[in-house]
């Protein structure tokens, strides 16, 4: 299976992102709140980078199958996102039982991160395939 170059620039931005993400939490709870740091920090940015794979792994097929299907797959994913996140949580606070609030606290700012970064990037995606299109049909006219 090849990687495209949009699946590898997804991927670095993503572990980009969830790195620089956890690090700088991390800081702040070590530094500022150590009484709030949890064990189980870590998985956090672990567990949305893994979606992330899922979820460019997902776009990269449709993308080559079926490209009229990106937006439902786009809103698709969207709604995986939060239904796992929310089976993650419900886990969390009822088997774990220890820091709940700081894990949800924690948990919610990476996912409106990880909304954040996934709209951006996929929005720039967007751009630059009309931007080839319209050039396409430039080149088809002259």
């Amino acid at each position: 299976m090849s990687i495209t170059i949009t699946k590898k620039r997804f991927l670095f931005w993503k572990a980009f992102v969830c790195l620089i993400c956890g690090i700088i939490g991390w800081i702040i709870l070590k530094t500022f709140f150590p009484d709030h740091y949890f064990t189980l920090y870590p998985c956090i940015p672990i567990f949305f980078f893994l979606f992330g794979v899922y979820y460019i792994t997902t776009f990269d097929q449709f993308r080559q199958y079926a490209p009229k299907k990106l937006l439902s797959v786009y809103l698709g994913m969207k709604f995986v996102k939060m239904v796992l996140s929310m089976m993650l949580l419900f886990i969390y606070i009822l088997v774990i039982k220890v820091h709940k609030s700081d894990f949800v606290i924690m948990f919610f700012l990476f996912y409106l991160v990880s909304i954040l970064f996934e709209t951006i990037f996929f929005c720039k995606y967007e751009q630059n395939l009309k931007k080839k299109m319209i050039e396409k049909k430039k080149n088809e006219n002259e």
